[in-house]
């Protein structure tokens, strides 16, 4: 009996190295892939030719749609950073979700509004548009205030009030670079058609802000912040870099992210229920331009830049980290007709399944492998090299890639001057992969045991607001 158990630890523990070792591979392959794209949108951005085209009234007009709810302590900050925007012509389409604190109160006395009819179409059904508002002070401004059905609904509502052929979801509690939708808009100029495009997300927490604007970028001296920003940086930097080789992006932030108004109309608008609604419309307009033949692209470029606030406390970064993964598993669930499926070329070959196979089960794995060598080690099973060996790959090998992500940040944008901000990051690199990791693995799991209660809430997203300068 005991022989038998010792076996089967050490099939486990190879099994689940083995995964590892696939796993942080194919990470290491999308690092390789970005090199060269982002060599080639470095080069683009610092390019005067093109900034001067960029300004040009060639671009597309462009409606910034912003749900929110319960965001009355960053509210003002983050629609300023909206109205004042670099580009030829674009409006702001705000919505007020049913919100139980000051938000509409803060608008109203922010922006000077003034309600007007409500003489906006429900191409798109949502919950019932209590009042429209106009500023006195900001022509581009426009306001909904209507019942609570949530971030999707709201974004739905925007869609169907917004006046322009291209969208741009944004939370509340994001503020966008002064020129970051002229960056944005740069694939209109190449030729191509667009579907959508996605822009890079950064931690502001520790940020000194004015006026809406990050005007001194900072690394947050807290581990949970601290973590996250290295985190952020992993994930857009060579992530989605990475996957605009492969043609399988699959996440435009619901934080950050541009979509032709044409397509989000064809696919009914963001799906109300899901828990992740940037994802879900992601796969959705992959499924509506494969099976209309439309060839229509969905890039990620790296320096259209948006600030966002990160969960300064493990009891907000659990359900948050809870909520993404729960949202991963309906998604792959939903459209697992997609999974090996030819007819969606790379993301129903590639893209679906690493999402499955290399995220969304990851957790699982990760906790049965950490199980697993704990277990052989007290009774033998494996030894010490092996136990060694198995850390270096599940955790050495993405504190690597991490450290990696600095080095891209460091000789290309470099956001962060502050002298001690560098030796932060690597710092952080190191928590985040010996502790800060272990910590979101148990938080992935609670997904699961949530998914099968039926459970489909978002919990309460507490802010702290923005530094001040």
């Amino acid at each position: 009996m005991m022989h038998a158990l010792l076996q089967t630890l050490q099939a486990l523990d190879w099994a689940i190295l083995v995964y590892f070792i696939f796993l942080n591979s194919f990470y290491a392959l999308l690092l390789i892939l970005s090199f060269p794209e982002l060599w080639t949108h470095f080069q683009l951005a610092d390019d005067e030719y093109f900034a001067r085209a960029l300004s040009t009234d060639a671009l597309p007009p462009i409606s910034v749609l912003v749900p929110a709810y319960n965001e009355e302590v960053s509210i003002a900050s983050s629609v300023l950073s909206f109205l004042t925007l670099q580009y030829p012509r674009h409006e702001v389409v705000l919505v007020n979700d049913g919100s139980k604190d000051g938000t509409m109160d803060e608008l109203m006395r922010a922006y000077d509004l003034y309600e007007i009819p409500p003489v906006i179409p429900r191409t798109i059904p949502t919950a019932a548009v209590r009042a429209v508002y106009r500023s006195r002070t900001h022509s581009r401004l426009l306001v909904l205030d209507k019942e609570n059905g949530g971030k999707a609904d709201s974004l739905n509502a925007a869609i169907n009030a917004a006046r322009f052929p291209y969208v741009i979801a944004c939370d509340a509690d994001t503020l966008i670079e002064p020129d970051a939708l002229l960056r944005l808009a740069r694939p209109f100029l190449l030729g191509r058609e667009i579907a959508a495009v996605g822009g890079t997300i950064r931690v502001v927490n520790a940020c000194k802000v004015e006026l809406g604007r990050v005007v001194e970028a900072r690394v947050d001296r807290r581990w949970l912040p601290g973590c996250q920003t290295v985190e952020y940086l992993r994930a857009f930097l060579f992530g989605r870099l990475g996957w605009n080789r492969i043609g399988g992006n699959l996440i435009i932030s619901g934080a950050f992210g541009l979509f032709a108004r044409k397509y989000l109309l064809a696919i009914g608008g963001y799906q109300t229920g899901n828990v992740t609604e940037d994802m879900d419309l992601a796969v959705r307009l992959h499924i509506h331009l494969r099976e209309s033949g439309i060839k229509a692209s969905m890039p990620f470029i790296p320096d259209p830049v948006a600030w966002t606030e990160v969960p300064a406390t493990s009891k907000i970064l659990h359900r948050q980290r809870e909520r993404w993964h729960r949202g991963l598993i309906g998604t792959m669930w939903e459209r697992r007709k997609m999974l090996f499926n030819p007819r969606y070329g790379s993301v129903g070959m590639v893209a679906l399944p690493f999402f499955t196979f290399g995220e969304m089960v990851a957790p699982i794995v990760e906790l049965l492998g950490y199980l697993g060598l704990v277990l052989g080690l007290v009774l033998g099973a494996v030894n010490v090299p092996f136990a060694l060996a198995f850390l270096a790959v599940a955790v050495g090998y993405g504190i690597l890639l991490s450290m990696w992500a600095i080095v891209l940040e460091e000789v290309t944008f470099r956001r962060y001057n502050h002298p001690g901000d560098l030796w932060r990051l690597l710092f952080f690199a190191l928590v985040e992969g010996l502790g800060y990791r272990q910590l979101t693995v148990y938080y992935r799991i609670h997904a699961f045991w949530k998914v099968m209660r039926g459970e489909k809430g978002w919990g309460v997203m507490q802010r702290e607001g923005f530094a001040k300068g």
